[in-house]
């Protein structure tokens, strides 16, 4: 027993970090509150937006940063890769099928990171097309909130905290 605990590979911080990412997103706030779609595509969104906010936290943060960074991005993919699986997608689809929400995730990085060099409307818009396919619906001014919120809690963070998996969400 002792030697199982000395010899144990500790797990990677990164998929410490993916973990924590993906219990945050399934909080019921966002399902209930926020009215965000409680789909498959409403789950991945969630987890996309903050996957996201981690990854703008640790930008221009050096050679180790940024290799952290790719591992915890492959680890959002390799488990989608595995969900997929689990839904009974088949092997020859399931290659296609990650490469468009790879397609999607970084649509929506790219739409978040400009929006939030902007102002809350642009990101408010951003949400509402990419989360609420709905250019006027008007849980995005909630979920823009919770994101701004989010994103300066992220701020605060100690990197080192964030790279050993250590994260907090509002």
């Amino acid at each position: 027993m002792i030697l199982k605990r000395i010899f144990a590979k500790k797990p990677d911080p990164s998929r410490t970090l993916y973990e924590a990412i993906v219990a945050a997103a399934r909080q019921e706030k966002f399902y209930l509150e926020h009215g965000v779609a409680d789909t498959v595509n409403g789950r991945f969104d969630m987890i996309s937006l903050h996957l996201f906010l981690v990854l703008d936290r640790l930008r221009n943060g050096g050679a180790a940063v940024e290799e952290f960074r790719q591992r915890l991005t492959d680890g959002f993919f390799m488990d989608m890769d595995r969900s997929l699986r689990e839904m009974g997608v088949g092997d020859l689809s399931v290659g296609k099928k990650v490469r468009k929400m790879a397609e999607v995730f970084y649509g929506r990085v790219k739409a978040y990171a400009e929006a939030l060099a902007e102002d809350d409307k642009a990101l408010r818009d951003a949400l509402a097309r990419n989360v609420y396919a709905d250019a006027n619906s008007p849980k995005a001014a909630g979920l823009a909130a919770w994101v701004q919120e989010a994103r300066n809690g992220l701020q605060a963070l100690d990197e080192a905290a964030i790279l050993r998996g250590e994260v907090l969400f509002p």
